[in-house]
């Protein structure tokens, strides 16, 4: 049980490199093709440490169990070959094929996948938990907050007396142009009495 504080990462096992990987299948396919299968139950043995699956286990005793049977088999065949019949070579030619292609096309084929596997989820980071939120970029008081949200929504106050606005005022040109047209209509109509007072 852990208190507060970064949770323990757990220990990862470090992975052998490609190069490493790969000269080491190349070796033990070499072996298991050199000795003609008889001990193609080494590069099972790796292969189930490696993995550590029972069925890896149970294969790398069949295997065992196949090779002990192929070289008593080969042991009591005549030391000479023309004295060996033609369905015990045949038997023993594919006995050898069948080990060889079913040990080296096994392993290579769960090896790469298992450390395919292994390195997908190598490159996916440990989560670890924060130990504090983190805090917020900035943090107001409750009261500056609420003073921003009544600027932002400002009522009207129903005590404050609105006064209207000013009505314009003529521009001065326009007085003086009604003026001057005020001149000009007395001025005929005084024009229009004394006409008429001459009649």
């Amino acid at each position: 049980m852990h208190g507060y504080g970064p949770t323990p990462q757990q220990q990862t096992t470090s992975q052998p490199s490609p190069a490493t990987l790969t000269t080491v299948r190349v070796v033990l396919v070499t072996v298991t093709v050199l000795s003609c299968g008889l001990l193609g139950w080494v590069a099972m043995l790796r292969l189930a440490i490696v993995t550590r699956r029972p069925r890896d286990w149970v294969l790398l005793v069949v295997v065992m169990v196949l090779n002990a049977a192929l070289f008593a088999f080969i042991v009591s065949t005549p030391d000479d070959p023309d004295d060996m019949s033609d369905a015990s070579v045949l038997l023993m030619l594919l006995w050898i094929v069948a080990l060889l292609a079913g040990v080296i096309t096994y392993y290579l084929y769960v090896e790469i996948r298992h450390y395919s596997s292994l390195r997908s989820l190598g490159s996916l980071p440990p989560y670890t938990a924060p130990a504090h939120p983190a805090p917020l970029p900035y943090q107001q008081h409750p009261a500056q907050q609420q003073q921003q949200h009544q600027q932002q929504h400002q009522q009207p106050n129903p005590y404050t007396v609105q006064t209207p606005p000013p009505t314009p005022t003529p521009a001065p040109q326009r007085l003086d142009q009604v003026r001057a047209e005020l001149d000009e209509l007395s001025d005929y109509l005084r024009k229009e009495n004394r006409e008429g007072e001459g009649r």
